[in-house]
C-alpha cells in the first residue's frame, strides 16, 4: 500500500539516456499515487511532426509553432521511442523558443492541486526548482548503450553497439552543453547510479529517497 503524500508533493526525476529514469518514474508515480509526466516526449512528438511536415530542425519559429499546438495523441508509442526520434529530439530541445512553447504546459502539470511526478532533463533545475523530492538518474555510458541497442535491436533497427554508444555520447554533450536549460544534476539533488543495479534495485533506492523526504517535510 502506498504511503499518503502531503498536498501538492512536486518530484522531479531528471537523467540520462537509457539510464532507467522512465521505469523508475513511472514505477514511482503508481507507488505514491502521483500523475505523472514524461517531458522527453513533448519534445519527441514536436520532432516527429517536423519530419512528418519537413520542417527543418533549426527552424525556430516553425519548430515553436509546432510545439504550441501539440497533441500527443496524435502520436504512437512507437513513433516516440524510435531512435530517429531520439536524435531530433535532442536537436529540437536546443532551441530556446521551443523549450518556451513547452514551459507553461509542464509547470502547469507540476504545479497542479494534489501534486505530480515529472521526469526528464531540465525538472529538477528549470520546470519545477522547487521540488521536494529531485532525482537525478544516470550510468555507465556503455552499460547504457548496451540497454539501448537491445530494445533498437527488438524493434527491428539494425545499429551496431558501438553506434549506439556513440549516438548516446553525442546526445549527452548536446544536452549538456546547450545554452538554454542544460541537462544538469540539481545542487539539491539525489544521485541514483543504476550501473549496477536491477530495475527494482534502483526503484527501491528512489522510493526510499522520496520517503526520507516525506519524514524530514513532516519534522521540519
Amino acid at each position: 500500500m502506498s504511503p499518503s503524500l502531503p498536498g501538492a508533493m512536486i518530484i522531479a526525476i531528471d537523467g540520462t539516456t537509457a539510464s532507467g529514469k522512465g521505469t523508475i518514474a513511472t514505477r514511482l508515480a503508481g507507488y505514491f499515487g502521483l500523475p505523472h509526466m514524461d517531458t522527453g516526449r513533448l519534445y519527441r512528438a514536436v520532432a516527429i511532426s517536423a519530419l512528418k511536415h519537413g520542417v527543418p530542425l533549426d527552424a525556430a519559429g516553425p519548430l515553436s509553432d509546432l510545439a504550441r499546438t501539440l497533441d500527443l495523441n496524435d502520436f504512437i508509442e512507437h513513433e516516440l521511442r524510435s531512435a530517429e526520434a531520439g536524435r531530433a529530439a535532442s536537436v529540437v530541445a536546443a532551441i530556446p523558443s521551443v523549450r518556451q512553447a513547452l514551459f507553461e504546459l509542464q509547470r502547469a502539470f507540476a504545479t497542479r492541486s494534489g501534486g505530480a511526478l515529472l521526469d526528464g532533463r531540465d525538472i529538477g533545475t528549470v520546470i519545477a526548482p522547487d521540488a521536494d523530492v529531485k532525482l537525478w538518474v544516470d550510468a555507465d555510458v556503455r552499460e547504457r548503450g548496451a540497454r539501448r541497442w537491445k530494445e533498437l535491436v527488438s524493434q527491428g533497427a539494425t545499429f551496431t553497439l558501438d553506434e549506439v554508444i556513440q549516438q548516446l555520447k553525442t546526445r549527452d554533450a548536446r544536452d549538456q552543453g546547450r545554452s538554454d536549460a542544460p541537462a544538469q544534476m540539481a545542487a539539491d539533488a539525489i544521485l541514483i547510479d543504476t550501473t549496477d543495479l536491477t530495475i527494482d534495485a534502483a526503484v527501491e533506492k528512489a522510493v526510499v529517497a522520496v520517503e526520507a523526504a516525506l519524514v524530514r517535510g513532516k519534522t521540519a
